[in-house]
């Protein structure tokens, strides 16, 4: 060890202090409480989507809240139409593909968000491990496969141009 202890008793507390911290990480990796585990994996962002509820049994669980996600999906919706002001702007965003563009990513969100529900009502740890991934760390993939698909096209009409010149 490379600090001398005054005494025993000094390095038995530290002892004591340093089990007590293992422990509350193990509490925490355990997912003992699934929505404090969450919360401390994702730095409370998943806090508004969860709701700890007692079921018939006197156990508690851990459930969506619908609720929040639907009014938040239904804002996002409204907002996309609202902002288009008016139907020649809802018609030329239909031409330019906002709109398929928006109901895709509403799909692949109802898709991924349903898999992951379903994976969390799983009793199996490593099922629910996949369902919070999913929920974290799914939007962060379909952003960098978006860029790059992005970046392919760009090359790809920028070549293509090149050709006819």
């Amino acid at each position: 060890m490379s600090r001398k202890y005054e005494s025993i008793e000094e390095l038995r507390r530290k002892k004591k202090l340093l089990q007590g911290e293992i422990n509350d990480l193990e509490n925490l990796l355990t997912f003992k409480n699934t929505k404090e585990s969450l919360s401390a994996f994702t730095n409370g962002l998943s806090d508004q989507y969860l709701q700890e509820k007692v079921d018939e049994d006197g156990d508690e669980k851990v459930v969506l809240r619908k609720d929040v996600i639907a009014k938040q999906l239904t804002s996002e919706v409204k907002d996309l139409l609202i902002s288009k002001n008016t139907a020649v702007g809802i018609a030329n965003s239909a031409f330019t593909g906002n709109i398929a563009d928006s109901l895709v990513k509403l799909g692949v969100t109802a898709i991924v968000g349903n898999y992951a529900k379903k994976n969390m009502k799983s009793t199996n740890w490593k099922n629910k491990l996949v369902g919070a991934a999913l929920i974290y760390l799914a939007p962060i993939a379909l952003k960098f496969v978006r860029k790059k698909l992005e970046e392919y096209q760009k090359n790809k009409s920028v070549s293509s141009m090149e050709q006819l010149i």
